[in-house]
């Protein structure tokens, strides 16, 4: 089992920025991939960004491209999304899930989820 508690969100002007954390606790050694996803009210979850564990590959959905950046700290077991130049658009909840397997866009590649954390972004 992998636990992860999602934290750093909150409320921010458009243009500003947040970074989100997400702490991993139990069998980290098994995670291959860290993701990061967001679900809009009244829309379905989707991928925002992903990262191997080893730190080598990421990847990114267009619309944060040059925007959000993710990293970890592998001393905390801790992975973080930085978010710059935000958006009304960006305003969802976002969650870090943990892969077994490498980075990829879809959710069902995810085993493990955290509760999540809203970011509002106000115009």
């Amino acid at each position: 089992q992998v636990q992860l508690v999602e934290s750093g969100g909150g409320l921010v002007q458009a243009g500003g920025s947040l970074r989100l954390s997400c702490a991993a606790s139990g069998r980290t050694f098994s995670t291959g991939a860290m993701g990061w996803f967001r679900q809009a009210p009244g829309k379905e979850r989707e991928f925002v960004a992903a990262m191997e564990w080893s730190g080598t590959r990421a990847a990114y959905r267009n619309s944060v491209k040059d925007r959000f950046t993710t990293s970890r700290d592998s001393a905390k077991n801790t992975v973080y999304l930085q978010m710059n130049s935000l958006k009304p658009e960006d305003t969802a909840v976002y969650y870090c899930a943990a892969a077994t397997t490498g980075v990829s866009a879809s959710m069902k590649m995810y085993r493990y989820w955290g509760l999540g954390t809203q970011v509002t972004v106000s115009s």
